[in-house]
């Protein structure tokens, strides 16, 4: 795979917004598909993308190495499910390729469905740490959250990432009167293997067929929750994300609160997130974006470089998000199209 790298006629300059902001952080999203249905991703029966309109894995890579070449450290793969894409870990071997020369850490966001198959290549390529989509131990809750999934194909994932030496973060969604009971079983289980949780609140994005008010429950009422039989011990670690940490002194784990509807996190937002399809959302919650698609293929990976000054020119300085009773999607891409 020979990739084109641009003339360094741009210095290194770093991504700065209007706000001040630097943005070291590029999720890449390298497919929409998904293996699972997650009631809170996506329609029960969605409709993907045709493979056509999806960059290839040589222009993923281009479009990641302008964003290194311009001071971001940190790249994490996501979809959908970044494992179903045919030949990803070909991508993923060659952005770890570049970890200690601009990039300092290569990460995946994965449901773990596949990763009994590819733990040890992505290890290999440099991976040190993934994220796990997993909202409950429950099988049957389990498969309604994922309309059919199967947890212990999940569970193989995660202890296949385990055993190549990968530290697993579990993500889970809370999800009023689905999962938000099941949550401190999640937490006990995680921190007895090692793992970090984070726990999120459901966000707008994309329509799914229910209703976000009512699948919303406050984080804040889940801490006070856990604090009836916890106790937790607020930490100033930050893994370049928007959680907010806290120690579990019963477990010795660490659990983590991402709240966008309760506790606003925008005024730190290091990120941009690129699209299987190349387009640019620097906010989740907004529609503002570059095709940068259209930018590569038709002037070249030497526009890049001005494209991504017009990205931050452009930048909004918070996401609007509301999960009142009828107030729909805040945007109408769904997350696992956007790259959750």
């Amino acid at each position: 795979m020979n990739v084109a790298v641009p003339t360094p006629t741009a210095a290194m300059r770093p991504l700065i917004d209007r706000f001040g902001r630097q943005v070291t952080y590029l999720r890449l999203s390298v497919t929409d598909r998904c293996d699972l249905r997650c009631v809170y991703c996506m329609k029960e029966r969605p409709e993907f993308l045709p493979k056509s309109d999806l960059l290839t894995l040589e222009e993923l890579e281009q479009v990641a190495t302008a964003f290194i070449r311009r001071g971001v450290t940190k790249v994490r793969i996501t979809g959908g499910e970044p494992l179903v894409r045919r030949d990803v870990v070909t991508l993923i071997e060659r952005l770890g390729a570049q970890i200690g020369d601009g990039l300092n850490e290569l990460c995946l966001t994965t449901n773990a469905t596949q990763m009994a198959r590819f733990a040890d290549r992505i290890a290999t390529a440099g991976v040190r740490r993934i994220n796990v989509s997993l909202d409950t131990l429950d099988p049957d809750v389990f498969s309604a959250v994922t309309r059919g999934g199967q947890l212990s194909q999940t569970l193989d994932g995660i202890g296949a990432a385990k055993a190549a030496g990968i530290k697993v973060k579990i993500n889970a969604v809370a999800l009023k009167g689905l999962n938000d009971q099941h949550l401190p079983e999640l937490i006990q289980w995680a921190h007895g293997e090692g793992h970090d949780v984070t726990l999120i609140e459901v966000m707008p994005v994309g329509e799914v067929g229910i209703d976000r008010a009512d699948q919303f429950v406050s984080l804040l009422d889940i801490r006070d929750q856990l604090e009836q039989c916890w106790t937790l011990t607020d930490l100033p670690d930050s893994t370049g994300g928007p959680a907010r940490y806290v120690r579990v002194e019963e477990t010795g784990g660490r659990l983590g609160f991402i709240t966008p509807l309760t506790s606003n996190f925008c005024a730190g937002c290091n990120r941009v997130r690129l699209t299987c399809t190349g387009q640019l959302f620097m906010c989740l919650g907004q529609d503002d974006r570059l095709d940068l698609r259209r930018i590569l293929r038709e002037d070249g990976p030497d526009a890049l470089d001005a494209a991504l000054d017009q990205a931050m020119a452009v930048k909004p300085e918070k996401h609007e998000f509301d999960v009142a009773e009828g107030a729909g999607a805040a945007v109408s891409r769904n997350m696992a199209r956007t790259g959750g």
